[in-house]
């Protein structure tokens, strides 16, 4: 079934389209969920949340695209429950590592009145990806947006784990480099 499709079943309150986002979406973002929280049970948990969150949220809302979307609700939900979860225990962890890694490209939260608005900071991401080589996109959002470890993205792409650290390494000064260049608070 084709996404707008889907997203017509939410607008129409069919209760069909729950079944079809999990057929076609289901795996995807328990893929999301899992590469977080890495438990089957708490990203099942995810998923089926994420069911109800797009159900919640449509209407209103007309998602442009259906991946995007439940892919964002998942990650949410998920770094949520990892947040939930590592306030007991600060564990080590891809997460939190990946997080970390971020932590001085990243505008700082306690600092809101000093940010740019949401619209004008996605825009600047949004610019910096597509500043990026195609590879580096890739291994970027697999890093930062899947939480994939090192290893995992290494293996996927046929590249060494330090080839991907440079990589890694370098589109985050960039980004931190762009970030400073537009006025942005770190």
């Amino acid at each position: 079934m084709e996404d707008h499709q889907i997203v017509e079943l939410y607008w129409a309150r069919s209760e069909r389209a729950i079944p079809e986002t999990a057929d076609k979406y289901g795996r995807y973002c328990y893929s999301i969920a899992c590469h977080i929280l890495h438990s089957r049970e708490d990203s099942e948990e995810c998923v089926n949340d994420t069911y109800l969150h797009a159900w919640n949220a449509m209407p209103p809302q007309r998602p442009d695209r259906l991946s995007a979307f439940l892919g964002r609700i998942a990650r949410n939900l998920a770094l949520n429950r990892w947040e939930m979860y590592s306030a007991e225990k600060r564990g080590a962890g891809q997460t939190a590592l990946a997080l970390n890694e971020l932590r001085e490209c990243v505008p700082a939260p306690d600092c809101t009145e000093r940010v740019v608005d949401d619209v004008a900071l996605a825009d600047l991401f949004n610019r910096f990806l597509a500043s990026l080589t195609p590879e580096n996109r890739r291994l970027f959002m697999r890093r930062y947006w899947y939480l994939s470890s090192i290893k995992e993205i290494a293996a996927d792409y046929g590249l060494s784990e330090s080839k991907v650290k440079m990589s890694l390494l370098r589109s985050r000064a960039r980004l931190k480099q762009l970030l400073e260049k537009e006025g942005v608070d770190l």
